[in-house]
Parts: C-alpha cells; structure tokens; sequence
C-alpha cells in the first residue's frame, strides 16, 4: 500500500475505521505526506471514534500541513451533547484505499500492527486484504465520494467519469457497500443468499457472530443439504460480550452438521466467505448486529477459480491453527456457562 502510494501520481484516496500512531500507521502517514509534497491530491477520512487517538495526535496536524486534506467520518463532539444532534452508534466502519483510480484495496486491516497496541492480549491480529486493479476501482471510488461529501461537503464525482484504462483478461467482481442510511437488510440479505447458493462447500471466517435468525437458519440449511460447511470464529474474543453471544449458536450449528473451528494463534480479524471454491466475498462486515443496522461498511464479491483458491488457501491455514468444537464439547459446558451465554445472546439486537 505504501509502494503504491509512493506511485501515485494525481491522487491517493484512504477510508479507515482504525488509525494507529503505530509502525504501520505511521508509515502510511509518512507516505501520504510524500504524496502530498509532490503534488498528489491526497485525500484521506478516518471514523472519529475508530481513529480517535490518530485524529487527536500531532501527526494529524502534521499530515494537514504537509497539504493532504482531512476529515473525520461521523464526529462526534461533546458525547453528552451528541444524542441531542444525531446517533453516536453509528459508526463509518469501511477500510477504503484508491490510488489514480487503477487500484484499491479491500478487505479487514485497519492501518495498524498485527500487535494492535490498543488491546494488545489479544494480538495479533490476523486480517487479509486484497489489492485489485481494474473497473472495481471505480466502485470503490464511488463509496469513498459519497463518504467524503457527506463529510466535507467537496463533490469529486468528476473522478467518477474519468475514463477507464484498458485492461486485460479479468473477473466479474462488484463492490457491496451497506449502511444505516440505505436498506439496512441489504448486508444480512447477502450472505443468506450466498449461503443458499453453496451447493459443495461453504468455509466463512468472522470474528463477530451474532446472527440475525434467517441468517443462523441459512447456515443450519446448509449443512443440512449436505454442503461442507465451516465457519471459524476466535478462541478468544477481544468483545467478551459478543464472544458469549457467538457461543450461544454453537449447539444448533454443529447438530445441523457446520464444523465450527476456534482460531488459537491470535484475534483472527478476517471476515471471508468462499462458495464451492469460486466465489468469494471480502470486506469489513461482521456477521452481527453491529455490521447489518449500524455500521457503514464496503465488501467485494468476486466470482474468479484461481484468486478464490487463494482466499481459500488462507482459510486453511486458519483452521490449521485452530481447535475442532464438537457436540460433546459444547454440552460439556457447565450450566452456569451455558446460561451466560444465552443470556448475553438475548441481547443480541443491542450488541
């Protein structure tokens, strides 16, 4: 990312949920400042939650008098005042990168280290992000414009009308951004209809389940009709609310036939989802409440043999470094852990 922003030669555009003063983060602040003083139009928008510490830091300042424009997503001001003027729950959770309208990036990483130092017991972090090249560009593009005038007010739809290079044999891919201001079922609807499309294998990676109940029935149906079904949660969640709640389904997935894998080597970040080794959705959302009705977030769905057995592959590893969770396992527990988990559960459409 940073090679790519070195590049550039008109303009960077960045979208994150999290921004770290971290190794990582600093030398895309770094980058951006380059690109910037050579005359790059740099761009870049952070969720004034997400990246509060970043946005509040001398290296904010520094960026903007180095010449790149900043903005926050969804400020929030005085939090006691902020639920008088709007929502402080809604949250611009997208990771968006653009360069020159020829590439972008999607997938799970914040602009961080895999020790992620604001919760550092957890670490690492295990993300996974694509680079594409390509007219997906241009969608991606499209997310970050509407953001970026909602935010500023500035309209770069003239990036949106640029002519396309020419390109090479490639994929169908669309990029799906969702959010609380467009339908708000539009995400959960998603994967329940690419869950009813698996007809061999399905293998999903979240590291936030709090399912909806159609979406926990479409998961329950497809082992049930006999497609290899996985899904691979962390063994230990940085939301221990949200990790009792994700436990609470346990029972009903594996007696329908889902395996379900518990990652050990770290918070495993990466939300995947493989159909029948040709069909791939990539992006920021989480299979929970949060990413259906609160959350702003951006995904790529791409129906390609050769790159969705890469995505595969790293599922594999996954499950390489994770533990089985069985039926007698999970009835194993105590009743005592059981019954907090279903009462955690019970709050799920708050979580």
């Amino acid at each position: 990312m940073v090679a790519d922003i070195d590049a550039a030669q008109d303009h960077v555009h960045l979208l994150l949920y999290i921004w770290l003063s971290d190794n990582n983060g600093m030398k895309v602040v770094e980058a951006l400042k380059r690109a910037a003083g050579r005359g790059v139009k740099c761009r870049a928008m952070a969720d004034d939650l997400g990246s509060r510490a970043m946005i509040a830091s001398p290296h904010w300042q520094d960026m903007k008098a180095a010449g790149v424009q900043l903005a926050s997503a969804l400020p929030i001001g005085n939090p006691l005042l902020r639920p008088l003027k709007g929502r402080i729950d809604l949250r611009n959770h997208r990771k968006i990168v653009v360069v020159d309208n020829k590439i972008t990036y999607c997938g799970s990483q914040n602009c961080a280290d895999p020790e992620f130092r604001v919760k550092p017991k957890y670490a690492p972090w295990v993300d996974a992000l694509i680079r594409f090249e390509g007219p997906i560009v241009r969608q991606n593009q499209y997310l970050f414009a509407t953001d970026w005038q909602a935010g500023t007010g500035e309209n770069i739809s003239h990036l949106l009308e640029e002519p396309m290079a020419a390109y090479g044999k490639g994929f169908p891919a669309q990029v799906i951004g969702t959010g609380p201001t467009v339908r708000n079922s539009a995400m959960p609807e998603i994967f329940e209809t690419l869950i009813f499309g698996a007809r061999k294998r399905l293998i999903i990676s979240t590291p936030y389940y709090v399912p909806n109940t159609p979406m926990q029935a479409a998961l329950c149906a497809s082992a049930r009709r006999g497609v290899d079904t996985t899904i691979i949660f962390p063994a230990k969640n940085d939301s221990w609310i949200v990790g009792a709640a994700s436990r609470s389904y346990y029972l009903d997935l594996l007696e329908a036939g889902v395996q379900i894998y518990e990652y050990v080597g770290g918070l495993l970040h990466t939300k995947s989802l493989t159909i029948d080794g040709e069909v791939t959705l990539i992006g920021s959302a989480n299979m929970d409440r949060r990413s259906f009705e609160l959350n702003y977030e951006n995904n790529i769905l791409f129906y390609d043999k050769d790159l969705t057995n890469d995505v595969v592959q790293r599922q594999q590893s996954y499950i390489a470094k994770s533990e089985s969770v069985t039926v007698e396992s999970v009835e194993n527990w105590s009743w005592r852990h059981r019954l907090w988990n279903n009462t955690i559960a019970m709050l799920g459409p708050v979580l």
